[in-house]
């Protein structure tokens, strides 16, 4: 369908399956495949070495690649400020009081929780 292959591949979903195909349909010699989606924690990515070697190029961006230190602040600002034009409360898929943290972890390695929030009670 591509004449041996895409140029580029984004996987924004998690799956390993998901994660070697896009690693697998790029170009021999030039071809980049970028992982975004996170998967589950004890899922392997499994492909033959001569995907490699063969000088495909695969990448990640965890959290697209954010510097948390200043554009966590930026964008928590810009949400107070409701700046954003997005309803940012549907990415949210959990809300725990700091004291159940361990749950909040647990519902992301699980692949249940996409984002929890997390409450500081005085």
């Amino acid at each position: 369908m591509t004449g041996g292959g895409v140029d580029r591949s984004v996987e924004c979903t998690g799956s390993v399956q998901a994660m070697i195909s896009a690693f697998e349909c790029v170009h021999d010699g030039w071809g980049v495949c970028v992982l975004v989606g996170v998967p589950k924690i004890d899922d392997a990515f499994k492909t033959h070495p001569m995907n490699l070697l063969s000088e495909r190029t695969l990448k990640g961006a965890f959290y697209g690649n954010y510097k948390p230190r200043t554009d966590i602040p930026l964008v928590v600002d810009k949400y107070l400020n409701k700046e954003l034009g997005l309803d940012m409360d549907k990415f949210i898929t959990h809300s725990v009081p700091f004291a159940e943290i361990n749950k909040a972890f647990d519902l992301m390695l699980k692949g249940i929780g996409l984002r929890c929030m997390i409450h500081l009670d005085a």
